[in-house]
């Protein structure tokens, strides 16, 4: 059930209180769409449908509209607008007749689903012709869609990236799950955006600190826990004990936490004295006592990312020694890895990636922790989010409607009853017009007049989430992506 103190009718953007009274008379059904736009030159081909069945859990299923709520809506809207505009009656006939429950259908592909930009992600209609205002009215809420597909969509590039580094420099995807962490808890604006965001993270990735996210993948996604940490000392923890004690803290730390890995920020003072003289030196044997099971995890802080990491793990070598694995690159003892998880985005990790394997090192040495980059340094152009509606119906008669701004092509839309199919290539196209065949159709209904009609697991989402072989393989992903390219542009979608 939506949160009853949640009052949905002022959960829209002020001016649509007004539509209703805008709309052609006679008019009986409004159809719209969202999408993520393609646009020229986006850094971004392809997105990560995520986010749905939270919003329809939270606050659309079941009883919505109440007399309190009504009355609530009544004054406010009146002081707001300083006259009387809003439709009191019709909202109480939603309660009167449909109990209070929204009049609304909407269907979507299934979570996890990798989509091409430029088609349709779900529709929503009015199933009650007295209600067609209905339909628009949720477009503030449902706008907000793009938050969580645009931080899915992110976390599965960075899983792009590491996936290639990985299996080009050890030969598997072995730790795949756990090479990116959140750390974007305290970044972002809201703990509903770390719990949003934090989700959207772990559907590509097993490994959090954003507890909200966590929580989020439990209560609405069937997941008992989707993401994993480990002790880890912060700056405060370290400095606690006066510059020359440090050595101390670090001790301490190993002490507490003998089993299982642990992570102590190495930076406080100077992190390559710390990683020669300290972990090299006089706790080496603290060290090298751990197994790979209790590994040691340092991480720098500062400084810049590859730079340092390059520094850093040129000592961790001299000190502690490598060898070699099957691909020929070196490894650290399994006893001792880094974590890097300052200045971190999708183009700074493949950079120092690739500056690692320049240098002979393979991508198991280090993981990445990733806070704003992931979660927060991302708007709704990043993918160019838009609902619109696309067909209406007036005295019984269909008509398929569109927006063509002379000033800007890339943002008219898409017309008429929309379906997404998979062609004979294998691609992903959205037919207009009412020309989709309904068995091909691979939109569901999962929202229904104020009920859930689908509840997907995150288990469901991460498998139609996973990466394909062609995005691990280089020479596959390439011919992928000149098919994909060539079929954009002859313009199907």
């Amino acid at each position: 059930m939506a949160a009853q103190e949640f009052n949905f009718l002022l959960a829209t953007d002020s001016y649509k209180i007004t539509h209703y009274k805008q709309y052609p008379p006679n008019i009986s059904n409004i159809y719209s769409y969202f999408e993520c736009r393609r646009k020229k030159g986006s850094q971004f081909s392809e997105v990560v449908f995520f986010g749905l069945q939270y919003l329809l859990k939270k606050y659309l299923l079941g009883q919505v509209v109440t007399e309190e709520k009504i009355q609530e809506a009544k004054v406010f809207y009146q002081m707001h607008f300083k006259q009387a505009v809003f439709d009191e009656e019709s909202w109480r006939k939603i309660l009167e007749k449909h109990d209070g429950r929204l009049p609304i259908r909407i269907k979507a592909i299934p979570e996890g689903t990798i989509i091409p930009r430029g088609n349709v992600l779900f529709t929503v209609e009015n199933t009650d012709p007295e209600f067609y205002w209905l339909t628009n009215y949720i477009e503030t809420m449902l706008l907000q869609m793009w938050y969580p597909i645009t931080v899915a969509t992110i976390s599965r590039e960075f899983k792009k990236i590491l996936a290639k580094h990985l299996k080009a420099t050890s030969g598997s995807l072995e730790g795949l799950d756990l090479k990116l962490h959140d750390f974007g808890y305290r970044g972002v604006s809201s703990q509903e955006s770390a719990a949003l965001g934090g989700a959207a993270h772990l559907v590509n990735f097993c490994s959090t600190d954003t507890v909200a996210g966590l929580l989020m993948a439990q209560r609405y996604y069937s997941c008992p826990m989707a993401g994993f940490s480990i002790p880890a000392a912060e700056h405060s923890t370290i400095i606690s004990w006066g510059r020359s004690r440090e050595k101390e803290a670090f001790e301490r730390v190993l002490e507490q936490f003998p089993s299982g890995p642990v992570s102590v920020v190495s930076d406080s003072y100077d992190i390559f004295n710390a990683c020669k003289n300290i972990w090299g030196d006089k706790l080496k044997e603290r060290v090298m006592e751990r197994s790979q099971d209790s590994c040691l995890v340092i991480r720098p802080d500062s400084g810049d990312p590859a730079e340092t990491l390059i520094e850093v793990i040129k000592i961790l070598e001299e000190c502690f020694g490598c060898s070699l694995n099957v691909m020929g690159y070196k490894v650290l003892p399994s006893y001792l890895r880094i974590i890097q998880g300052d200045g971190i985005d999708l183009s700074s990790v493949d950079e120092i990636l690739q500056k690692l394997a320049d240098e002979g090192w393979s991508a198991e040495n280090v993981v990445f922790g990733c806070g704003s980059a992931l979660l927060q340094k991302l708007n709704r152009d990043t993918l160019n989010c838009a609902f619109k509606c696309s067909y209406v119906e007036s005295n019984g008669k269909g008509m398929d409607v569109y927006k063509q701004p002379v000033t800007d092509p890339s943002k008219g839309s898409k017309r008429g009853r929309l379906s997404l199919r998979r062609n004979s290539d294998g691609f992903l196209e959205t037919i207009e017009k009412g020309a989709g065949k309904p068995e091909e159709d691979l939109l569901v209904t999962v929202f229904e007049n104020g009920s859930l009609v689908l509840d997907y697991s995150l288990e469901e989402i991460r498998k139609n989430a996973r990466l394909r072989d062609e995005e691990v393989n280089p020479t596959l992903h390439n011919h992928e992506q000149e098919l994909l390219h060539n079929h954009i542009i002859n313009g199907i979608h």
